[in-house]
């Protein structure tokens, strides 16, 4: 860490190690936060957002007083960001489909058509707007069914190809989404249930999955398992750069670091499924997966410039609203009749408002509260719409969002 004078303002250099402290530091600030201000938590706020938030929002001010500049190396973000979606990958097993039965395949396909139609409206708003497409797609599919993973991830992507404020507006998208997804989930399946007069029952389906998964989630962490968790991820993340290269040069599709090695991931993980070569623990891959989402979190909010939004408030404004309008109509008047239109499906469409505007932990807020309120649990919902909302719809969400990135930045 240094200090020098650039045009009359104090510039603190950040290097390496010290990035990685203060990142570290704002995420343990963030979660204490969050345990002095419950209603943060009860909304899924990350503890991430609410420490490299509230610093980015310092470094606004000062920059903007001529008082300190920050300058931070944050080449350890990538690697970070990469290894927790290959713990992403690492959960994808074909396996569980087959429990889930129709309807899994129907949110499913659920998901995969909001995450398309999540693009084309927000980039055909942006258009209407006068804005960068781009920008409409970082308000669309990237930050709602993407979450502030994958708005972190895709939003510098962007700005390499030349779309400026690519990354403030997606991680904006997904913090409204956060907030949004926490807050009309639930009255949305009250106002299906009621307004429908729905049975309050569920499913007699058995879904020995969620079972099973519970049981291998209990099993005990040692180091070994984490060292043996970490030669996994590792290695997938490897063989994924190499893959990612190869396809860019193959195809010019730039593809964003972690969706080479997430995929790889998914290739290894059901290989390993149909031919056991070693045990995965589940507890290990998700001790890894929150302290390396954490920390490329907070670096990568850390790191936001505020400055830039203030030029797109109005279009980005615009764009969220037609997305909210558009996902209650989507709900209502698609999903919750392919679903069947019963106790089951209300609670799985206050799912998808969670997850679809903002993040899984929503969707399990939402339907807890929904499940709560009437004191029948849907067992159904709590295994398809997590393994749906969380891993499944990146098979074809994320190619989706490469493809209309590099359509529109030609």
């Amino acid at each position: 860490m240094s200090f020098e004078l650039v045009n009359q303002v104090m510039v603190m250099k950040l290097d390496l190690v010290a990035t990685v402290a203060v990142a570290v530091l704002l995420l343990m600030f963030g979660a204490w936060i969050r345990r002095v201000f419950p209603v943060l938590a009860r909304f899924c706020i990350p503890s991430a957002v609410i420490g490299g938030f509230t610093f980015s929002m310092l470094a606004w001010a000062l920059k903007e007083t001529n008082i300190l500049t920050f300058k931070m190396d944050t080449v350890l973000q990538m690697p970070f960001m990469i290894a927790f979606f290959t713990t992403v990958g690492l959960g994808g097993s074909f396996g569980l489909i087959k429990k889930g039965g129709k309807s899994l395949i129907v949110y499913l396909v659920g998901c995969w058509v909001l995450a398309i139609m999540q693009n084309v409206v927000g980039a055909g708003t942006a258009m209407l707007a006068g804005i960068h497409p781009v920008l409409g797609v970082m308000a669309g599919a990237v930050s709602l069914e993407g979450g502030m993973g994958a708005a972190s991830a895709f939003g510098p992507t962007a700005e390499q190809l030349g779309v400026q404020g690519a990354f403030v507006v997606a991680v904006a998208a997904a913090t409204y989404g956060l907030i949004s997804g926490g807050l009309v989930g639930g009255p949305l399946a009250k106002w299906l249930i009621e307004h429908y007069n729905l049975a309050i029952e569920t499913s007699e389906e058995k879904f020995d999955a969620l079972n099973a998964a519970t049981a291998e989630k209990e099993q005990g962490i040692a180091s070994d398992n984490v060292l043996a968790s970490m030669a996994i991820i590792l290695v997938a993340m490897v063989l994924g750069a190499i893959g990612s290269t190869k396809i860019k040069e193959l195809t010019g599709f730039v593809l964003p670091g972690y969706v080479g090695a997430m995929f790889v991931a998914v290739l290894i993980r059901n290989f390993n499924d149909v031919k056991p070569m070693f045990k995965m623990n589940e507890k290990a891959i998700d001790l890894i997966a929150d302290v390396s989402l954490g920390i490329f979190l907070t670096m990568a909010m850390m790191s936001l410039k505020i400055w830039e939004l203030s030029s797109l408030a109005g279009p980005l404004v615009l764009i969220l609203a037609v997305q909210t309008i558009f996902m209650f109509i989507y709900c209502i008047y698609f999903l919750f009749p392919l679903l069947g239109r019963n106790y089951d499906a209300a609670v799985m469409c206050a799912g998808m408002i969670g997850h679809g505007l903002g993040a899984t932990p929503n969707a399990i807020a939402n339907m807890g509260a929904v499940t709560e309120r009437y004191g029948v649990v849907s067992r159904k919902a709590l295994l398809i719409v997590p393994l749906c909302g969380a891993v499944l719809i990146d098979f074809v969400a994320i190619p989706n969002i490469v493809w209309f990135i590099n359509f529109f930045t030609k």
